[in-house]
């Protein structure tokens, strides 16, 4: 019996319900990083030049800023 249950857990964790779970997980976690890319580039869009320009930004680093705050780069 004790091995019967060791070999479902087995199975578990390297079948194809493990393998949808990793993928819902790496989806889940690629969305949460453009959430953060998308709104890191529009509050940093919405600020004036001179605002950007006090934090030591130009607006043509947005993107990549976004990037790096989403940990895209």
């Amino acid at each position: 019996m004790a091995y019967a249950q060791i070999g479902l857990a087995r199975l578990d964790n390297t079948g194809l319900k493990a393998r949808f779970r990793r993928i819902r997980d790496i989806l889940a976690q690629r969305a949460a990083r453009r959430a953060i890319y998308r709104r890191t580039r529009d509050e940093l869009s919405a600020l004036s030049d001179r605002n950007l320009a006090e934090l030591g930004f130009h607006r043509s680093e947005i993107p990549s800023i976004a990037r790096k705050a989403a940990g895209l780069a």
